[in-house]
């Protein structure tokens, strides 16, 4: 059978084939997820899922990923493509690579991104990439995530694409290199050998099938599905409206500036084709919030993604009818040696304003804004007593906007990342931290007639003097948009009551020290809401008080319901008077 001579068109027409390997290939990805999540050892990895995996072919192009973060679904390819420019030709089997560099195959220097060559016959025919989120990276801050660093070269350890295994064989140099320069070194190499075995995962899969269709076959399967994910793609913008949308944004500021920051996008949808254009979007920043362009890319590829067809491969063909503008030296892709270690943040902003666009083409299908993660991120760091290192990473996960169809869901990762929660109880076995309070916090989301998800209280205690503390947050001047004549969601609120009782307010990005006893107080914004809120069943606004998700008067200022009596019931005739009065004076 493998004889046999085989084209792109002769396995173009075994669709049953390629349906398999396709499915093949998404499993292979997922079997490398779970092999990172059951080995890694941060919590920032094993617990909040801050990962990635994806298998290429060949030539380097995305075949498939994992099921894991959207954000990185653009962004991998970069890593592979860093390492083929790199070293050329002088690539052989059992060579494993590393990079980390934002300019030069990472997005920021906490990812690290593993790149495996697979080899069969002598002859390559794939790679397999994992990406994960250190913990520390070294730099001048505990957690390699400081919104005031300026430069890229105070935000820790740099590692242009190396060769970290050669023919099988470590580098231990290398290995000895990063474990001197980061705080936590366990955590650190850790999951660097989580994602090797990850790697190692994906290349026994590829091999399988390489053994099972030839390595001439397998090669035409994969660009047969990389077409027919193109095709699928380009059939379905081809349903959208057509037209130009714009829409725009703002991040608080850059922690450094008070100054807010824009975001402008334009959308147009053509033919088969998007164009997403950032023109117009504010200069890069000095402040560590810039975002380089394959964080950008990845952004706006998962943010179509969202709302397309869910059953659309998950691979480079996808990218194809999809082009993404954005201008050099603007904070969406910003020039070297600019800082870029808290871009997250950026990422979701550029994800809000994109949305923001894509809700005027396609209204039935856009949420409201949200508080999405990372829209704060929480870094702790200091020695205890005895000399260890404590190193505390954590991004928040908020709640979704309202709408069109639903409530904003309370408590939950955002649209681009599956983050997933650490649980209290593991932090306050390992950290010396204590978490107080963790609760939605009532009358918070953006009214509507679908309702935003509520704000999130997270209250940790420390238990450790002289401790290096960073917030990276925002939505506090420019909270959560609401659409279709929703209301904006509460804005976001950070503070520290200190040991003494005293309580000290700061902007929405600072650093500081923070002693034990001091308690930090972090309240995230909450959903935007979507629809006229006095068309909100008054149902729904009985059943949201009674879940302690509204009080009475918050039902009554912004739904115009009126609840009285014990049992909680609405008075019918109360509100409809007042609703009517609400509506005459519009």
């Amino acid at each position: 059978m493998n004889d046999i001579p085989v084209t792109a068109r002769t396995a173009a027409e075994d669709p049953f084939a390629r349906d398999l390997v396709k499915n093949a290939l998404a499993t292979i990805a997922d079997e490398m997820a779970l092999t990172v999540a059951r080995t890694a050892r941060s919590f920032v990895v094993k617990e909040a899922l801050d990962f990635s995996t994806a298998l290429f072919d060949g030539k380097g192009e995305l075949i498939a990923q994992g099921t894991c973060l959207p954000f990185h679904l653009g962004a991998m390819p970069f890593a592979v493509r860093a390492v083929m420019n790199q070293f050329g030709d002088d690539i052989g089997p059992g060579d494993l690579f590393i990079t980390n560099d934002p300019y030069d195959g990472s997005t920021h220097l906490p990812d690290i991104v593993l790149v495996k060559p697979i080899h069969a016959g002598g002859a390559r025919v794939g790679f397999a990439a994992a990406l994960a989120h250190m913990t520390d990276i070294g730099g001048r801050i505990p957690g390699g995530n400081a919104s005031d660093s300026t430069e890229v070269y105070q935000e820790g350890l740099r590692i242009p694409p190396c060769r970290i295994h050669r023919a099988g064989v470590a580098d231990e140099n290398l290995f000895r290199l990063i474990e001197r320069n980061v705080r936590v070194p366990d955590k650190v190499l850790g999951d660097i050998r989580s994602l090797i075995a990850a790697c190692n995962q994906g290349e026994r899969g590829i091999l399988d099938l390489v053994e099972r269709y030839g390595a001439d076959r397998f090669a035409a399967h994969c660009r047969d599905l990389l077409d027919y994910t193109e095709r699928f793609t380009r059939a379905e913008i081809a349903k959208l409206p057509k037209g130009t949308w714009h829409f725009v944004d703002h991040l608080d500021n850059d922690g450094i500036s008070p100054d807010p920051i824009r975001f402008e996008v334009t959308l147009t949808i053509a033919g088969e084709e998007i164009t997403i254009d950032f023109t117009g979007t504010a200069p890069q920043v000095k402040g560590a919030i810039n975002c380089v362009y394959p964080f950008t890319l990845s952004t706006a590829l998962a943010c179509v993604r969202s709302m397309v067809d869910l059953s659309i491969p998950n691979n480079a063909g996808y990218f194809r009818p999809i082009r993404v503008i954005a201008p050099e030296g603007t904070i969406v892709n910003p020039r070297a040696p600019a800082a870029v270690a808290a871009r997250g943040i950026t990422g979701i902003r550029i994800a809000d304003t994109i949305f923001g666009a894509l809700a005027q083409a396609v209204p039935d299908r856009i949420p409201a804004c949200g508080a999405n993660a990372p829209d704060v991120g929480v870094s702790f760091g200091g020695y205890g007593p005895d000399g260890r290192s404590h190193v505390f990473l954590e991004f928040l996960v908020g709640s979704w906007g309202g709408g069109p169809w639903r409530d904003g869901m309370d408590a939950c990762t955002g649209t681009l990342v599956n983050y997933s929660n650490t649980p209290a109880e593991m932090i306050e076995a390992e950290l010396p931290i204590a978490i107080e309070r963790y609760a939605l916090v009532p009358d918070t989301g953006g009214a509507g007639e679908w309702r935003g998800g509520l704000s999130v209280d997270r209250h940790l205690r420390f238990k450790l003097d002289g401790a290096t503390l960073q917030i990276r947050s925002d939505r506090r001047d420019h909270p959560p948009y609401g659409l279709e004549g929703g209301e904006t969601g509460a804005p976001a609120w950070v503070d520290i009551r200190r040991a003494d009782g005293r309580v000290d307010t700061f902007p929405q990005k600072f650093l500081t020290k923070v002693d034990s006893g001091d308690l930090l107080r972090v309240r995230l914004a909450g959903g935007g809401g979507h629809g006229d809120p006095l068309a909100r069943a008054p149902e729904r606004v009985l059943a949201d008080l009674r879940e302690g998700k509204v009080t009475a008067a918050h039902a009554r200022e912004k739904y115009g319901v009126v609840i009285a009596g014990t049992p909680p019931a609405v008075d019918v005739a109360a509100t409809a008077a007042l609703r009517a009065e609400r509506r005459a004076a519009r």
